[in-house]
């Protein structure tokens, strides 16, 4: 498989090497005439303060006049830069600094007789050879792709902000499919610049598709599960999840796994072709989270009092939100008490509001119940021994006298 190639020239691409040749040819006459008439040192000089000019003064005197300017007619000019790609100033700006160091620099060769540049670059701009002009365009089309990549990242990031619900993740996935799309097209262009022919790559290409494909199929399908996740968007970043037996905050999703914390401190990595064929559990989705914790209370106690009274208790905690409120629910007949399950929410939940949540319930219905007297009981039994049919009769009969007649 052969990849073959050469830039093929066109009248146009004749025209403008003609057009650059005639450029320099009119820049070694004007250097050489400076020199006649002032001399080595003097041209010297004057093309360093060219240098400096174009490369210190400029840049400084456009700073201070934007500067000026903003400050002077308001906010319209700042609605103008915020639609108007600075990136393509900037690289304007740097393509025109290193254009003017580039000729200061061949000016100099050539005020001291080191460089002929009409005979050094005239057989590349004379049509016969189309490497530079080729060149040039590529060096242009890289620009270029750097450019619009920086000015989608812009544009995804105006969008992400306009539309309520778009992660982070979905803005990077987007983002990174979009550079990708750019720089294949660009390379696609230079490709075709220098007259490079790819249909017998892209057939290679394929063929070795295919065959990555059959020896990575747990690779693409976890791949193929992240673009999933990051679209269907069951968790981000930051949320308190249960996948499978794991549990824990999810610290990152990448194309290939997500990451999570657990509450020992332990970073669990998990491939999304397992995260998305499982059930997932979302804590912090709704941004409420009801627990519930069990109290027992003596048989002999008036249940409707001691949840009215559990309710009072809870709702004066404030880590319990008032809204959906706190509610107490008898629920079975334990073997010492009358178990009745506490219901309450907290907002933002996490692990540590979590616990702090119960353990203020527990501390505060306990408080309140022995201010009532009402009692917690803990698990009694009580013992007896079994007494036997004979026994029983003995009991019943009284003492049994004996053949002699002593008691």
């Amino acid at each position: 498989m052969a990849v073959q190639g050469t830039a093929t020239p066109t009248p146009a691409a004749n025209d403008t090497g003609e057009g650059l040749l005639e450029l320099f040819t009119v820049l070694q006459r004007s250097l050489d005439q400076l020199v006649a008439t002032q001399g080595r040192l003097v041209a010297t000089l004057i093309l360093l303060v060219v240098l400096l000019f174009s490369v210190v003064v400029v840049p400084a005197a456009l700073s201070r006049l934007r500067s000026v300017t903003s400050d002077r007619t308001g906010d319209w000019l700042q609605v103008m830069a915020d639609y108007t790609p600075t990136t393509i100033r900037g690289v304007f700006l740097r393509i025109a600094q290193f254009s003017m160091v580039v000729l200061v620099v061949v000016s100099f060769l050539i005020v001291w007789g080191v460089l002929d540049v009409v005979q050094t670059v005239g057989p590349y701009l004379d049509g016969s050879d189309q490497s530079v002009l080729a060149t040039i365009q590529t060096v242009v089309l890289v620009m270029l792709a750097f450019v619009l990549s920086d000015q989608m990242q812009r544009w995804i990031g105006r969008f992400s902000q306009a539309v309520t619900g778009f992660t982070e993740h979905q803005e990077e996935i987007l983002l990174r499919l979009g550079q990708v799309t750019v720089f294949v097209t660009i390379g696609a262009t230079i490709f075709a610049v220098w007259g490079i022919d790819l249909s017998g790559l892209l057939v290679g290409a394929g063929f070795l598709g295919i065959v990555v494909g059959l020896a990575a199929r747990q690779t693409l399908g976890s791949l193929i599960a992240g673009f999933v996740l990051m679209f269907s968007r069951p968790f981000t970043i930051g949320d308190w999840v249960l996948v499978g037996d794991q549990e824990g905050i999810v610290t990152d999703i990448t194309i290939f796994n997500t990451r999570l914390e657990n509450f020992d401190g332990e970073f669990v990595i998990i491939p999304n072709d397992r995260v998305s064929d499982r059930a997932v559990t979302n804590r912090s989705r709704k941004g409420l989270l009801r627990l519930t914790v069990d109290i027992g209370v003596d048989y002999d106690t008036d249940v409707d009092r001691a949840m009215d009274l559990a309710r009072e208790a809870m709702a004066d905690i404030e880590h319990v939100v008032d809204s959906p409120t706190p509610d107490v629910v008898p629920k079975d007949f334990g073997d010492s008490a009358v178990v009745m399950e506490l219901r309450f929410w907290i907002d933002h939940p996490t692990p540590p509001r979590k616990w702090r949540a119960i353990s203020a319930v527990v501390r505060g219905v306990k408080a309140t119940f022995d201010d009532e007297d009402i009692t917690i009981p803990f698990p009694q039994r009580t013992l007896s021994n079994r007494v036997d049919a004979a026994d029983e009769e003995s009991l019943e009969g009284g003492v049994e006298m004996r053949p002699d007649g002593d008691g």
